[in-house]
């Protein structure tokens, strides 16, 4: 922000924009995975034991913690370019290597275990397809019809072609008679499209912390050794 006054220093902040607006992908990316129906629906049906609920939470709250934290850290930046401040900008490159501490691990669970989101899911829908098919009066019945109405799919296709009393009393009429997608296929494809979304972001975010961390270096030499020379405020990050 440069000012028109000679006597005031002219300075050029940080990209706080694109680091605030990276948080908030993140964040609604974490709301969005956490609330939405598909997500939500597959949460409240999995059982204890699955691990599936488990990450559903965690990665939920990871996102928020990290959005928050990349946030901060771009208000820290702008505000030590502000005043010159090297305590401010101290603070802001913990930010910045807190996420990116928090980041590479949550990459390396992403690459190491890259279908385990997806087995967990699939699970669950095996299960609850099980259950109904051993006892189709179970409650069950209501949670596995929700699925296919999610998920816009219908049932197990059978290798020989024909559809069993799961898929006509649990699928919308049109998607009987292997109208309807496969489910587990479904879930799958929905699944890799959301994950491959979510590795960028990823990606993208370390590039930005490795870059914020770089800035806010380059910031506090500026003014430490700036401190006691007449040009101090001088200086323009670009």
């Amino acid at each position: 922000v440069c000012t028109q006054q000679e006597l005031l220093p002219c300075k050029s902040l940080p990209e706080t924009p694109l680091f605030q607006l990276l948080g908030l992908s993140i964040a609604t990316l974490s709301t969005v995975a956490h609330y939405g129906l598909r997500f939500t629906l597959i949460s409240n049906v999995s059982l204890d034991s699955n691990a599936y609920k488990v990450i559903h939470h965690t990665a939920f709250y990871f996102g928020i913690c990290l959005s928050m934290t990349l946030i901060l850290a771009a208000l820290l930046s702008s505000a030590a370019t502000v005043r010159e401040s090297q305590c401010l900008t101290a603070m802001g490159f913990f930010c910045f290597a807190l996420a990116f501490c928090g980041l590479i691990p949550a990459a390396c669970w992403r690459y190491t275990h890259s279908t385990e989101v997806e087995d967990s899911m699939m699970d669950v829908y095996d299960f609850v397809y099980e259950e109904v098919r051993r006892n189709t009066s179970s409650f069950r019945r209501h949670e596995l019809n929700a699925i296919h109405e999610a998920f816009l799919c219908c049932g197990k296709h059978s290798p020989f072609g024909d559809t069993t009393d799961v898929e006509n009393k649990t699928c919308p009429p049109d998607q009987v008679h292997n109208e309807g997608q496969d489910c587990l296929q479904e879930i799958q494809g929905f699944l890799k499209k959301h994950m491959d979304f979510v590795f960028s972001l990823l990606g993208i975010a370390i590039g930005f912390t490795v870059y914020g961390m770089f800035l806010t270096s380059f910031l506090w030499f500026s003014i430490h050794f700036s401190s006691n020379l007449y040009r101090k405020g001088k200086y323009t990050l670009r």
